[in-house]
């Protein structure tokens, strides 16, 4: 099995807009916070003054649930649309007591599918939003019953997706780049085209790989299951493959920072960390977060095998990272995590304590290490 690198090589890679000697970048060790909260309790302010009455689609499992309260926190009247199978005002990991009363007590619910047009037409209608917050829209066809029925919004922020670029030797992925029409994203691809051609102000936000707290999609949770059980780590290739995650709440502080902002109108911003990691920096990363020794990494060759409809690692095998400079240059957004930091405050408030979304599958692991066995 292959053995892994020593702790001080270079698990993180830096941004075109840091700045980098070509150093090996070290990570030190970061002070752990308990809290849901930016740091020191801070939010950055959107350019909007005035109270807004917000409408979130979506709201409770991941996205929703860190910017639902910062705009509550920011005075905005917040409806958040869900189909009720979760609690909308379910306490979260490390937040106060008084903080959970106080969102509690504000944040509206608007019980409902917003695959039922008509529905969703007549109920918003008669409330009038100003704002839409489009956390969980996929297809275009989903988005236009609200804007027919919100004929004065003012604003439609849209969660999109970078996977929506043209796979490309010429990275960053950067606002401007090609696009696939063949993406499995192609839907938030026309959705960005429904909102131009209806003239509506909309922004729209293209996350990378998203984790953090409460994350649905099994990214840091992936690694966490196997640095818990004490083992081997399988990546595929050589484990040298570039890509970026951005926390949940830098997510949310951005998606704030567009509301009411004229230099959003009608403009896409990449949200991600500030620096690239490879996908060994990043099992590395993750071991390091939750006080893990440094794993072993076994790297194999996906073409090797055939795992059927499992999914034997949680990333795209390839280079996949964006340019977030747009957003810090024009929006004013930084990130507040960096990865080691990030990770450590997802594994403190969330897989530390013991939850998780998905349970520990080891099939495809075993797969890879039998057949490293077997040729040793």
């Amino acid at each position: 099995m292959a053995a892994t690198a020593s702790l001080k090589s270079s698990l993180l890679l830096p941004s075109p807009i840091s700045d980098f000697s070509g150093a090996a970048v070290s990570i030190s060790a970061q002070k752990r916070r308990s809290s849901w909260q930016p740091r020191g309790a801070r939010v950055q302010v959107s350019a909007a003054a005035d109270s807004k009455n917000i409408l979130v689609m979506g709201g409770t499992r991941f996205i929703g649930v860190f910017l639902s309260r910062i705009l509550v926190k920011e005075g905005h009247q917040v409806t958040l649309f869900t189909r009720g199978k979760a609690p909308i005002t379910q306490q979260l990991p490390g937040e106060s007591d008084a903080e959970h009363a106080e969102f509690s007590s504000k944040v509206q619910h608007l019980k409902g599918d917003r695959q039922d047009f008509e529905f969703v037409k007549s109920s918003l209608a008669a409330r009038g939003y100003d704002v839409v917050y489009d956390i969980n829209g996929r297809e275009a066809v989903e988005v236009e019953p609200i804007i027919d029925a919100l004929p004065n919004l003012e604003q439609y922020i849209y969660c999109s997706s970078a996977g929506v670029y043209l796979k490309s030797d010429i990275l960053p992925h950067c606002e401007v780049d090609a696009v696939d029409p063949k993406s499995r994203h192609k839907g938030k691809l026309e959705t960005e085209k429904l909102l131009t051609s209806r003239g509506v102000n909309w922004t729209s936000i293209r996350p990378v790989y998203i984790y953090g707290p409460l994350n649905y999609n099994p990214v840091e949770e992936w690694f966490f299951h196997r640095l818990k059980a004490g083992r081997p780590i399988p990546i595929p290739g050589a484990g040298n493959q570039i890509t970026q995650l951005g926390h949940v709440k830098d997510l949310a502080r951005a998606f704030n920072l567009v509301l009411g902002n004229p230099k959003a109108s009608q403009q896409i911003f990449n949200i991600s960390g500030a620096k690239y990691v490879t996908f060994d920096g990043l099992a590395r990363a993750c071991a390091k977060a939750g006080g893990f020794p440094e794993p072993e990494l076994v790297h194999y060759n996906p073409k090797d095998f055939d795992f059927g409809k499992k999914k034997a690692f949680p990333f795209r095998d390839q280079h996949f990272f964006a340019s977030v400079e747009k957003a810090i240059s024009e929006l004013g957004w930084t990130p507040e995590f960096d990865l080691v930091e990030g990770l450590t405050d997802s594994y403190n408030l969330d897989f530390g304590r013991g939850t998780f979304r998905k349970a520990a599958d080891f099939t495809t692991d075993d797969m890879i290490l039998d057949k490293k066995l077997a040729t040793v």
